[in-house]
């Protein structure tokens, strides 16, 4: 497992970017008037784009595609797909006990418009299936089976044809190891919470070597890396034991940065509204709200009430012409994609239905869309992250630029991870960076074509 030595100098580097200048103007951004995020969950880009004409896919797998055991030693047969939506989770009967060692098509067992089972997705656990950069031990820690070397026909998804006609990024990588808690923050502090004297219980242990001995929400030296909820809320009923929940963060974000410069900004959430008046949907994601984790922008805050909207608002808002100029948008469970408690088509139509709201907006003519993934779900990839620090990047996901100024029918490969977002945005509206991540990043410009008219 990938670990870096926390000194001194590695925290400040990990959670701020002090004296570091706003980045230079790019010619052209000032087009951009209106950057849209829309932030699915859990697919690798394997599982979803590994066909797409064009693109670094399932033909370039190479040895990556063998899987070994926790020994190193290949399989002779892929172990059964296992469903945790089966209490207790079972075989899942849908797929054949004996498929080869490699990835293999999901449709002739599932299609993209039904569920499957999750597969475990933490924080020490992506780090050991990525193998140091070997991408081969993806169903040696899974408690998924061989449903992580499934993919889908992506051809037959809506958002497939946006891809086509506009830029598929092929070389972006969720910033952190893990699940969608830490990840999320990468979204928009590029920087891991803390929680200084955690409650021993939810801490990990680890040897001497980094091997987890223990599984915990936090590191031996005080990081948030699996999933917490909120200290103020909202959270679920089970989490009412206030020393589970993670403390206020002081982190800034870029919410804080936007507002300092009177830049529009709101994170739109599926269910929102009803979570907050103590009614939540079941698939409604707690974790999923990381601007409630800050001391600037929790709920009980008049920030976090003007930023903080329901996907109802961002609906509204694209019909009145008043899309702010950052926006942020996490469908509810049962539209986020999310294996284990939805499928791949429920969001896609969905996501697909509001893209077309904003391209009949005035708006349209100055956005740009950028659809991401939070991470890989722990579903496999071919190809290796790049080593940055010790939280990540994690593995590859599909990410689109869907905009006029996109470039047209373009494979983009330039490297990324998400706080490539935030570079963006810093960029355009001349913003100090974050931390050091977002300081390092590029800024997605070259998925763009400023002299298209």
């Amino acid at each position: 497992m990938r670990r870096l030595p926390v000194t001194v100098l590695a925290v400040q580097l990990l959670t701020g970017a002090a004296g570091a200048q706003a980045p230079k103007p790019a010619p052209g951004l000032d087009k951009i008037d209106h950057i849209v995020v829309i932030y699915l969950e859990n697919r690798s880009f394997d599982n979803l784009y590994g066909k797409f004409p064009g693109a670094n896919g399932l033909s370039n797998a190479g040895a990556a595609a063998t899987q070994v055991d926790r020994s190193g030693k290949p399989y002779d047969k892929l172990p059964p797909v296992m469903n945790s939506n089966l209490k207790p989770a079972a075989v899942d009967a849908r797929f054949p006990a004996d498929l080869p060692n490699g990835p293999f098509a999901a449709e002739p067992y599932v299609g993209l418009n039904q569920t499957t089972g999750d597969a475990v997705h933490r924080f020490y656990e992506e780090q050991m299936q990525i193998d140091g950069g070997k991408m081969d031990k993806f169903v040696a820690y899974t408690d998924a089976g061989s449903l992580v070397m499934s993919y889908f026909d992506g051809s037959k998804m809506p958002l497939w044809s946006y891809a086509q006609k506009y830029t598929l990024m092929d070389n972006f990588f969720h910033a952190a190891f893990g699940g969608s808690f830490l990840n999320h923050f990468y979204l928009v502090c590029a920087c891991a919470p803390v929680f200084p004297n955690a409650p021993e219980r939810i801490v990990a242990k680890l040897d001497d070597k980094g091997n987890v001995l223990k599984q915990g929400w936090v590191t031996p030296d005080g990081y948030g890396v699996n999933t917490i909820f909120a200290l103020n809320g909202p959270y679920p009923k089970a989490m009412s034991d206030a020393s589970l929940r993670l403390p206020l963060q002081t982190a800034p974000h870029i919410g804080d940065r936007l507002s300092a410069k009177n830049i529009s900004w709101a994170w739109y959430s599926g269910g929102w509204n009803d979570a907050l008046a103590g009614h939540p949907d079941h698939d409604f994601q707690f974790h999923h709200q990381v601007f409630a984790y800050f001391a600037s922008t929790a709920i009980d805050t008049p920030a976090g009430k003007q930023h903080l909207k329901d996907e109802a608002d961002l609906i509204a808002d694209i019909h009145a012409n008043r899309l702010p100029n950052v926006v942020f948008w996490k469908p509810i469970g049962e539209e986020n994609e999310h294996p284990g408690y939805t499928n791949v088509s429920s969001g896609e139509h969905h996501v697909r239905e509001v893209i077309r709201m904003i391209e009949k907006s005035p708006a349209w003519a100055s956005t740009a869309i950028i659809v991401t993934y939070d991470e890989n779900g722990g579903m496999w990839d071919h190809v290796a992250p790049p080593v940055i620090d010790r939280f990540g990047p994690g593995t590859r996901v599909p990410t689109l630029v869907i905009s006029p100024y996109a470039k047209k029918g373009f494979v983009d490969h330039a490297q990324y991870d998400t706080t490539a977002i935030l570079k963006l945005i810093e960029t355009r509206w001349g913003l100090e960076p974050l931390a050091s991540r977002d300081a390092q990043s590029g800024d997605m410009t070259t998925a763009f074509d400023f002299t298209q008219q």
